[in-house]
C-alpha cells in the first residue's frame, strides 16, 4: 500500500468519530472527480495533487474546510454565497452538521484539474 494512503488512513482514524465520515466522503468525492490525482499529506492535512496541488481538506472544531487555490474559487462566487469562505478566499468552511457539497466540489475540482494541466502544458512549452 502507498505510504501516503496509509498516512491519510491514519489521519482519518485519529479524528473524532463525528468527522471521520465527512473526511471519507471528501476523499471519495475528490478521487471520483479527478481519478488521476495522487494523495498526499501537505501542511499536515490530506491533500491531492494533479499536475500541481489540487486540494486540501481538514476538520476543525465546528466546521470542516476544503482548501483550493483562490484563482479557482473566484469562478464559483455565486455558488459559494451559501458558504463561509476564508479571508484569503482559499477555503470553503462548512459546518460539521452540513453535508458535503458533492456537486459543487466536483465542479471546482474538475476546473482546478483542467487549469493545473493547462499550466503544466504551458510550462513544458517554455
Amino acid at each position: 500500500m502507498n505510504s501516503a494512503i496509509k498516512e491519510i488512513d491514519n489521519y482519518i482514524i485519529q479524528q473524532p468519530e463525528n468527522v471521520r465520515g465527512i473526511l471519507a466522503e471528501l476523499r471519495q468525492t475528490i478521487k471520483k472527480a479527478v481519478p488521476e490525482a495522487k494523495e498526499m499529506i501537505s501542511y499536515k492535512m490530506p491533500a491531492f495533487r494533479f499536475h500541481g496541488m489540487l486540494v486540501w481538506y481538514a476538520p476543525f472544531k465546528n466546521h470542516y474546510s476544503i482548501f483550493v487555490r483562490p484563482h479557482i474559487l473566484k469562478n464559483f462566487k455565486e455558488d459559494l454565497k451559501a458558504f463561509e469562505t476564508s479571508k484569503s478566499n482559499s477555503a470553503i468552511k462548512i459546518p460539521l452538521d452540513k453535508p458535503v457539497p458533492v456537486d459543487l466540489l466536483t465542479r471546482i475540482l474538475k476546473l482546478a484539474a483542467k487549469v493545473n494541466l493547462k499550466n503544466e502544458e504551458l510550462k513544458s512549452k517554455g
